[in-house]
């Protein structure tokens, strides 16, 4: 049986993932950041075996979380962690946040958010498919950002 990596390692396999090409992240597109983040995605993680346990999060809009308003793809993984006698403790939230300035076209796409959950019994490529079909992709994915973060949070 295959060892499955602890919620500590997320962030760096998500890193590593975005640096898979050799490319530096500033080099990244849109569109290459979500090929990662799928890598990221197909992984198993050692969680609980709720549900809810390991979600990704994909979402998009205009935000001003630091400053002026910036257009943010914000993929984000979710694990839920649990105490000693297994029920909910907290969450754990790791980040790939694509900025990618502003301007009328990227405020006109809105907001939008979508979650996948591995246990519960969707399929991973199918809910990728249907995000990529979204006619507002046609416009995400060519998106240079102007800065790539990854970090992680506790909820």
């Amino acid at each position: 049986m295959t060892r499955r990596p602890s919620v500590d390692e997320a962030v760096g396999l998500l890193e590593g993932e975005l640096r898979a090409g050799r490319r530096a992240l500033a080099d990244l597109g849109t569109e290459d950041v979500w090929w990662a983040f799928l890598r990221f995605g197909r992984r198993l993680f050692d969680v609980s075996e709720v549900p809810d346990g390991d979600g990704l999060l994909f979402q998009y809009g205009t935000y001003s979380f630091d400053g002026s308003p910036t257009f943010t793809v914000d993929l984000t993984r979710q694990f839920e962690v649990s105490d000693a006698d297994g029920d909910h403790d907290h969450y754990v939230q790791v980040h790939c946040e694509v900025r990618c300035g502003s301007g009328p076209a990227l405020e006109a796409l809105g907001s939008f958010d979508s979650w996948f959950f591995h246990g519960a019994g969707d399929d991973l490529e199918d809910w990728a498919r249907e995000l990529t079909e979204l006619s507002a992709w046609t416009t995400v994915r060519m998106l240079a950002p102007t800065e790539i973060r990854v970090f992680q949070e506790q909820l």
